[in-house]
């Protein structure tokens, strides 16, 4: 197998000179020059905060690569942090999709370490090496330590949404909140509850995209300097096995992936980014089969927002290596993996070392797992709730419809029963289908002691918002889809054991209200922002660009299903 980098080293006359001079300038000699050039996507930046110490990471991974006898080379690309980025980093996800594909097809590298953290930084990072597809390998930046205050544990955000919540209700006064801000965030890391920046990494690790037991180290652990520095020994191998993420990312994958996606409780974000993955490879994952693998795979994780404990406890357990290897007898075992071998062989003595955190299977904390898949007149095309995070109460819920002109634009007659409805945050409406789905609780019912009430949107959640939350209901308002008929007093079903949400309102009056209303939003705008609202899909379809997909690019419809194989043999 030729290396990429020998063709560009070795080019006769004036190109091939150049290269190597230039490289030379850099310190390196012709030995150095007939190694696997194996570049190091670091993603740091001060505008990040879960990626400060990127660096020290970055250096480990060099360290693994020299001692394999390969030559690192480290290259930034955008680097995405939800605290900072506006209107919201999903915007900018597919932005750095692209950025990383085309930083990986312009030079020569034999293969990457890919450096993520933050919610979208490893998902933007899969769906670029997978349409890329050299060999590589995925990193987490792993998650923060848990912030304390007293004796009580402190995650971020689902605590963010806590305290700034009895904060607005008159129950925290200014002191003690700025108090937690004080306490919350100790140390570099993503967040330190099940959001999507810990789901990510335990699902590219449940991918095979990343070495067995990695993705739950803590931040500042020393171990996570040994896991890179074993990383870029391993990612020579890769190289020299020629060893490519078409390879391991198959439709086997992808299901064990869902799988275990749903035991952790993880992120609804999750759907979404493992579709656009998915896609990158022409591989479909209707929203069907997160629902099918959801009742069949049982929750076990007991991890915040949906459990009580977090991601230090979960790494004291056993992480994802216990996870996924309790999980084995649901899992495609055979799946093949970053090290070269099966699933089933990285966590075949796996075992789960700390009582609470991660249950056994014949006695998981719930039947069915973390995520539902909703269908119904309000969501044609489906819609997402994490069941386990919402009040049981409400999982079954007939109620009055309250429609919100704004996240913060609460009624102040709303009464407990009443459901919340936040229409225009989608994709192309948000643009970038903002996390404003965790609507806030009205003041004066948090006041009363009400703490829950059904909340439905087309915009997104953050991974660690809890209630009983709908959202990504598809299509969304903007582009004309239901949710931006209901109207004030309307009402709403969810039954969330029938995967159902309906408007209440016969097909007549709708079909009134559809011909009575503008129709979807033009869609404008200049630059990036303009390219994205043009050309990104809908939630169930990923959120990726139209034009990204393989289909796409050879004028070609995707292959079909798994199922539809299936039903047509």
């Amino acid at each position: 197998m030729g290396l990429r980098s020998e063709s560009f080293y070795r080019e006769p006359g004036m190109w091939g000179f150049i290269h190597r001079s230039f490289t030379k300038a850099m310190g390196y000699d012709d030995h150095d020059l007939g190694k696997p050039l194996i570049g190091i996507c670091n993603t740091y930046s001060e505008l990040n905060k879960c990626h400060v110490h990127f660096r020290e990471l970055a250096a480990a991974v060099k360290r693994g690569v020299w001692e394999a006898g390969g030559l690192p080379l480290e290259f930034p690309t955008v680097s995405l942090g939800e605290p900072f980025v506006q209107p919201t980093t999903m915007l900018y996800r597919n932005l750095q999709a692209i950025d990383t594909e085309e930083m990986l097809r312009a030079h020569p590298l034999d293969g990457v370490v890919l450096l993520g953290g933050c919610d979208k930084t490893i998902p933007a990072q899969l769906m670029a090496a997978a349409s890329v597809d050299i060999p590589a390998l995925q990193v987490s930046g792993g998650p923060m330590l848990d912030g304390h205050s007293g004796a009580q544990v402190l995650g971020a955000c689902t605590d963010c949404y806590r305290f700034t919540e009895a904060h607005a209700a008159g129950e925290l006064d200014a002191s003690r909140l700025a108090a937690a801000e004080d306490d919350i965030c100790r140390s570099a890391g993503h967040c330190m509850v099940m959001g999507t920046a810990s789901t990510m990494a335990v699902l590219a690790e449940a991918l095979g995209m990343m070495l067995p037991g990695t993705a739950a180290i803590p931040a500042v652990d020393s171990r996570r300097l040994r896991a890179c520095a074993a990383s870029g020994r391993r990612i020579v191998g890769m190289v020299q096995e020629d060893l490519r993420p078409s390879c391991i990312l198959t439709e086997d994958a992808f299901e064990n992936a869902i799988r275990v996606l749903m035991a952790l409780g993880g992120s609804t974000n999750a759907v979404i980014h493992l579709i656009a993955i998915a896609g990158r490879l022409g591989i479909p994952l209707p929203l069907q089969l997160f629902d099918t693998l959801s009742r069949s795979t049982p929750w076990i994780a007991n991890l915040r927002p949906s459990g009580v404990h977090q991601m230090e406890a979960f790494y004291y357990a056993g992480g994802s290596e216990a996870l996924v290897g309790t999980l084995l007898p649901l899992l495609h075992g055979g799946a093949g993996t970053c090290t070269g071998r099966t699933l089933a062989e990285n966590y075949a003595g796996a075992r789960v070392r700390m009582d609470g955190v991660i249950a056994p299977l014949e006695r998981p904390l719930a039947a069915e797992g973390g995520i539902a898949i909703l269908k119904g007149n309000l969501c044609p095309q489906g819609a997402v709730i994490k069941q386990t995070a919402a009040s049981p109460t409400l999982l079954c819920h007939r109620g009055r419809a309250r429609v919100l002109a704004a996240p913060d634009a609460c009624p102040e007659d709303v009464v407990p029963g009443d459901i919340l409805v936040l229409a225009g945050w989608g994709p192309v409406g948000g643009p970038g289908m903002p996390e404003v789905g965790q609507v806030r609780m009205p003041p004066a019912l948090v006041r009363r002691g009400v703490r829950d009430m059904v909340r439905i949107s087309d915009a997104r959640l953050s991974g660690t918002s809890y209630g009983t939350l709908v959202a990504h209901v598809a299509p969304e308002a903007a582009v004309g889809g239901p949710l931006g008929l209901v109207r004030e007093g309307d009402e709403i079903l969810l039954d969330v054991g029938a995967r159902r949400l309906e408007l209440l309102v016969g097909e007549r009056e709708l079909a009134r209200r559809a011909a009575g209303s503008t129709g979807p939003r033009p869609v404008a705008g200049r630059g990036y922002v303009g390219l994205y609202r043009r050309h990104v899909l809908q939630a169930d379809q990923g959120c990726d660009f139209d034009f990204l997909l393989p289909e796409a690019a050879e004028g070609r419809p995707g292959p079909p299903s798994r199922q539809a194989r299936e039903d047509g043999a």
